[in-house]
């Protein structure tokens, strides 16, 4: 890889840590915020989820766009926007204010999440995607795993407007990084105006808001609301998938959608993430309730889950690029699966290492197919698709996480018995982590049985014979070597 992808890289990197360090920051500023503001716990959860939603209903218009108007210089006000929302946030004098701010930065991460995707397939070698998905997959899980750990360093330290304060210096190296390092954007002098689909992306932001309400109203227990918002998310989506039929510059191309492996990429994405939330929103319950750590143990015993991601995403890179990204993603969900297994049969009488060690394996495998199909699905892309592409996979991510924490906190809360885990008896936390997990195993069979079939399919096709941009290997597969 050259110096100057490495340096690209480099400054992708850092706009992935900022978006996923938005993600999870301020979670635990929460309880600090209803103090400040004398709101409501459900008043001041909107501080979290007015950021995922943004992300959510446009990272895949973000990605078009990109493709549209050029990455680079879309990417670049994806990065001015979160910063400038990150000092919003911070000097926020009211909570709507800071609602409002947290809406705003999120516009801002949707850009950097799904411009960065395709930029780094652009910029480096075909034979070299898998290490750096790997690399933008560590950067992501750094930003996710020191979120709660700085957040609280910081609101106990400099107060809660430090943990938005604290983006502003690295969006500006951000900035600086990017705009000196990444390549320019092609010319299109006397071109025709790109088109855009209007209609489209208002249909899909619409579809995606109804259903992230359905899934974060209730709970995982929508009632008459989230019943309603589901019925309108279901007409959405038809009416999405009508109108990018007769669009003449769709946002999503059908075509792109009727490839089998990408259909597969985005389908096993989402069933795994929705196990992953799993494990964030079981693990505290299980480890403080089950196994009876203090608030102090139990943050470090969580911290082992995102530690291995940060180990395993290069070398799982890496050994995608040698032996190829099919064999790495099943061998992930293989793993994944063993890891689920583990934690749906492990009684408490075996302590910590007994949650431990499955998550560990949990997470290598989540590692192993996370870098892998992200590889597979970006090396297939068509170079002026890559970023609608890029934010399909963040969509499809976004949903299994919002999914996991309503379905599968739901799922908790009936193996508990009680709508109250943190008030239910051990046996019975116990209970609803089994259950949990199991109902994971199920997912994690589905997600294999549809990654098996794509990998067949893709074997049986002959290689692609067309290059797909800079860097690709006329004639390899995705994942192949150079010879």
């Amino acid at each position: 890889m050259s110096s100057r992808a490495r340096r690209a890289l480099a400054a992708l990197s850092l706009a992935m840590l900022l978006s996923s360090l938005g993600t999870s920051v301020a979670n635990v500023a929460l309880p600090t915020l209803e103090d400040e503001f004398g709101a409501t716990f459900g008043r001041v959860q909107w501080v979290v989820l007015a950021y995922l939603l943004a992300v959510t209903t446009l990272v895949v218009s973000a990605g078009r766009l990109g493709d549209l108007v050029g990455r680079r210089r879309l990417l670049l006000a994806g990065v001015a926007v979160f910063t400038a929302a990150s000092a919003l946030c911070a000097a926020a004098p009211t909570l709507a204010i800071l609602v409002a701010a947290r809406a705003v930065q999120g516009v801002g991460a949707a850009l950097m999440m799904a411009l960065t995707l395709a930029f780094a397939a652009a910029v480096v070698p075909a034979a070299r995607t898998g290490t750096a998905m790997g690399l933008l997959g560590t950067t992501s899980a750094i930003g996710t795993a020191l979120g709660p750990s700085l957040g609280g360093v910081l609101v106990g330290g400099p107060g809660w407007r430090a943990i938005f304060l604290v983006n502003v210096p690295l969006g500006l190296i951000a900035l600086a990084l990017a705009h000196r390092h990444l390549p320019r954007d092609p010319r299109t002098a006397g071109a025709a105006p790109p088109r855009s689909d209007v209609t489209g992306t208002l249909l899909l932001a619409a579809t995606l808001g109804a259903y992230c309400l359905a899934m974060t109203t209730g709970r995982g227990r929508p009632g008459a609301t989230g019943a309603a918002l589901l019925g309108v998310a279901a007409t959405g989506a038809v009416l999405f998938a009508v109108a990018q039929a007769r669009a003449a510059a769709p946002l999503v191309r059908p075509a792109t959608l009727r490839d089998p492996a990408l259909r597969a990429g985005l389908a096993t994405s989402a069933l795994v993430s929705t196990v992953m939330m799993a494990t964030l929103v079981v693990g505290p319950f299980h480890l403080s309730r089950a196994l009876g750590l203090g608030a102090a143990a139990t943050g470090l015993v969580m911290s082992a889950g995102p530690a291995v991601v940060v180990l395993a995403g290069l070398p799982a890179g890496r050994l995608a690029d040698r032996v190829g990204a099919g064999r790495v993603g099943l061998a992930g969900l293989l793993t994944m699966a063993a890891g689920a297994l583990g934690l749906a049969v492990a009684p408490t009488g075996l302590g910590v290492p007994g949650w431990v060690v499955p998550v560990v394996v949990l997470t290598l495998g989540y590692a192993l197919f996370q870098t892998a199909n992200t590889a597979a699905v970006m090396a297939r892309a068509d170079p002026d698709g890559r970023g609608v592409t890029s934010g399909l996979l963040g969509l499809s991510r976004n949903l299994g996480l919002v999914t996991g924490a309503s379905v599968m906190g739901a799922v908790f809360a009936l193996g508990v018995g009680s709508p109250r885990p943190s008030g239910a008896a051990p046996g019975a936390v116990a209970a609803g982590t089994h259950l949990t997990f199991a109902v994971a195993v199920v997912l994690i069979a589905a997600a294999t049985a549809i990654a098996a079939g794509a990998h067949r399919g893709r074997r049986g096709r002959a290689p692609a014979t067309t290059p797909r941009g800079p860097g690709t290997v006329v004639g390899h597969p995705p994942g192949a070597q150079r010879t």
